[in-house]
């Protein structure tokens, strides 16, 4: 997650599919989610597949002085980020949501926290924006 084999602006589509929740801190999120802004050329796609909070109960702490790092699914460091998480972090590095493709919430029913089972994913799609 620290440094993709890849030239800057390399990129006309990024696809993030189940890692960035493997990040054991937020800084490493962040540090992957920097490295894929890097390597996108502007107006490049993104694509994201990761977990979401809402796999988890409400009131599950994260790790401490972590925003969005929790135990409790694996036992080990892993980003549950909300929607508004995902969104605010992806801004920060340059990549706006694509509303062609909106924001798709899986293994969710209805408005019940999951327990058991799968865990809760995002699904969306992004848009580097101009440098």
């Amino acid at each position: 997650m620290d440094r993709l084999p890849a030239e800057d602006d390399a990129f006309d589509l990024v696809v993030a599919h189940g890692i960035w929740n493997l990040a054991r801190s937020a800084a490493e999120m962040r540090r992957a989610l920097s490295e894929a802004a890097r390597v996108a050329r502007s107006g490049a796609a993104l694509f994201v597949f990761t977990f979401s909070r809402n796999t988890l109960p409400a009131g599950a702490p994260s790790v401490d002085g972590e925003p969005f790092v929790f135990t409790q699914f694996s036992g080990e460091p892993q980003c549950f980020l909300t929607a508004e998480q995902l969104v605010a972090e992806l801004g920060a590095v340059g990549f706006e949501p694509d509303d062609a493709v909106p924001m798709t919430e899986y293994n969710r029913a209805g408005r019940a926290m999951v327990t058991a089972g799968p865990p809760v994913i995002y699904e969306a799609a992004f848009r580097r924006t101009a440098r």
